[in-house]
């Protein structure tokens, strides 16, 4: 949940390694810092907050040095503070930054303490650099040292570590938390994510499980977690200095689509050891909490209140945990009765949200005592005011019609839904199917962006049209609703969802030839049920299009343009079916020439009420 980036060249890194984090801070932003080695000595600058009170901090007072190590800190062990920001350092000798969790720290305290190693900080970091420390008094070097440093430590890390009697040397290492070398000309960089070496350098090797890299300004030498050396590729990589263009795409939309399967490997990135949800991923308090909760409370709007929706049936079904879910700005107004020992999830992409916002505050005048965001934005005020946070790392989402900020909000909750079903009826043998398909589910992504061109041709259904209907159930009626959402955002047609089951009662005097009617129907326990709505349409001459599970079978009926979907889990299967309803509202927008990224009357921060 932190960000990383370091690098030794022959020129200042100061400024190089600000931009990076500036570009990491989507993965912590409870405080900064950074060190480099100036005259065989460590200068160290960190700041509570964002990275630009870091920037800010050391251009009153600078700093310069050709090698450095700089960090972005999400808390997980200790609380935000300026003490507990990174880099950590040794002796004055021994500098290290860190992205991960230390299970067996207090352990090792407790050993490095009887040796005398003085600690100034609550984090699980600061054993690491004091374990450096230790095994350089038997080390020749200090390659050596990490090695056996890190053969002590239990858990994920992605770290960078100097040391002054080396100036010209900088050790990477990796196991659970991601890390990639930038390589230069006469220079090498260490990052958690590329974008943010982007402005240097567009050739990257991404480091394996295991591996531990030394970097001088021209030697690389990589050794695999059994200590041979070992070459790994290099990658030209495609994206651009600013990662907010376009691209090949005609859209911001189509991009941000087509980004999701990397969006969700973000998402689940770092926040499993052998697959297993750790919990501090929510926060460094989070299992106390989630030990006091006895319901969950969500309350969004728009988008991220379908993701709610979708999430009620997840842990009621599989967790057994009461969940309710209200539109924000009804919450606020209506007096509601709620527990203290509720967990109240917020659920924002911006996290700027108004109504979001004061409904939480709502939560907390009524004596709830915990509350959670599940957001994009750090340092946005949902995330301000909440017990805990998940940040999704979706990246920049420029298109105002949300498309991979609902798929990883919802593998989000997912994430969530494991951490407190723990505590209630999720057994082990579920949530390693969970899990496995979590982890699985960027390739299901991907299959099911192959449907583009299908769906491309279908969008001429809707050329004409100014209705349509969405059907579905279970978890899919939230993925209905969100499908006709986004038709009726960015092309203009009406477009209403309905629960499947609720056709007689209503929704039905409105088929006609010309009515299209989207139904969402995965293989599950409800689909009998589904078959029968569907010929209840059909009878009445309605234009059926039908996403449905690649195994069943065909119909020949005129009236079903059936689409066949990646055969998936039904856990699972919300988020895949996400996939063609966004499809299908962009191509049916592009169709009738409105504005696909910025559409009448909308804007993609809703901040006032």
């Amino acid at each position: 949940m932190c960000g990383i980036v370091a690098g030794v060249a022959e020129r200042n890194l100061v400024p190089i390694l600000i931009e990076g984090l500036k570009r990491l801070e989507y993965r912590g932003y409870d405080s900064a810092g950074l060190a480099v080695i100036r005259d065989q000595e460590i200068q160290r600058k960190r700041e509570l907050g964002k990275v630009k009170g870091l920037e800010d901090l050391i251009a009153i007072d600078p700093i310069m040095g050709h090698i450095g190590i700089a960090h972005t800190r999400w808390a997980t062990h200790g609380k935000p503070s300026t003490r507990n920001a990174h880099p950590h350092i040794s002796n004055d000798k021994v500098a290290v930054v860190h992205n991960g969790i230390i299970e067996n720290h207090e352990q090792l305290r407790n050993e490095l303490k009887q040796q005398g190693y003085v600690f100034t900080s609550e984090t699980d970091t600061e054993v690491i650099v004091h374990k450096i420390a230790e095994q350089l008094l038997d080390s020749e070097t200090l390659l050596e040292a990490v090695r056996r440093t890190i053969a002590s430590l239990h858990g994920a890390y992605a770290l960078g570590v100097m040391y002054t009697e080396t100036p010209d040397t900088l050790i990477a290492c990796r196991k659970g938390s991601p890390l990639v070398i930038g390589v230069g000309i006469g220079e090498y960089f260490i990052a958690s994510d590329v974008a943010a070496l982007l402005p240097v350098t567009q050739r990257f090797i991404f480091l394996q499980e295991g591996d531990i890299a030394l970097l001088k300004t021209n030697v690389l030498e990589i050794y695999d977690q059994q200590g041979q050396l070992v070459e790994r590729p290099v990658t030209e990589s495609q994206l651009k200095a600013d990662a907010v263009e376009k691209g090949q795409y005609r859209h911001y939309m189509l991009k941000e689509i087509y980004e999701q399967a990397w969006a969700v490997s973000e998402t689940l990135e770092g926040r499993f050891i052998d697959k297993r949800l750790q919990e501090s991923s929510f926060g460094h308090n989070a299992p106390e909490v989630f030990d006091t909760i006895r319901s969950v409370l969500i309350l969004a709007c728009g988008t991220s209140y379908h993701a709610g929706l979708v999430a009620r049936y997840w842990f009621e079904e599989l967790a057994r945990v009461p969940c309710s879910i209200e539109v924000a700005s009804e919450f606020r107004y209506r007096n509601p009765v709620v527990s203290p020992d509720t967990l109240v999830v917020t659920i924002s992409q911006s996290g700027e949200t108004a109504d979001t916002l004061a409904a939480l505050l709502e939560a907390k005048r009524l004596g709830v005592k915990h509350s959670l965001v599940v957001c994009n934005a750090p340092e946005s005020s949902l995330v301000r005011e909440s017990d805990l946070v998940l940040m999704t790392r979706a990246g920049p989402e420029i298109g105002v019609a949300s498309t991979k900020a609902f798929t990883t909000q919802l593998v989000a909750l997912l994430m969530l839904v494991i951490a407190v079903g723990r505590r209630f009826a999720l057994t082990d043998s579920q949530e390693d199917e969970i899990v496995s398909e979590l982890f699985a589910l960027p390739g299901n992504i991907d299959k099911a962006l192959q449907l583009d061109a299908d769906i491309e041709k279908l969008s001429q259904r809707f050329a004409d049209k100014h209705n349509a209907l969405f059907l579905g159930r279970g978890t899919h009626y939230p993925i209905a609703m969100e499908g006709a959402l986004k038709l009726k955002e960015i092309s203009y047609i009406h477009a209403e969802a309905y629960p499947a089951g609720e056709l007689k009662h209503g929704p039905l005097a409105l088929i006609d030839s010309e009515m299209p009617v989207v139904t969402v129907a995965p293989n599950n326990n409800l689909l009998e049920k589904l078959k029968s709505n569907i010929q209840e349409v059909s009878a009445r001459g309605g234009q059926l299009i039908v996403f449905m599970d690649e195994q069943l079978g065909d119909s020949d009926d005129e009236n079903i343009w059936i689409e066949k979907m990646p055969s998936v889990s039904e856990i699972i299967s919300p988020i895949i079916y996400t996939i063609p309803l966004q499809l299908l509202s962009y191509h049916v927008a592009v169709l009738k020439g409105t504005d696909v990224d910025q559409p009448r009357n909308l804007a993609k921060s809703v901040t006032v009420e």
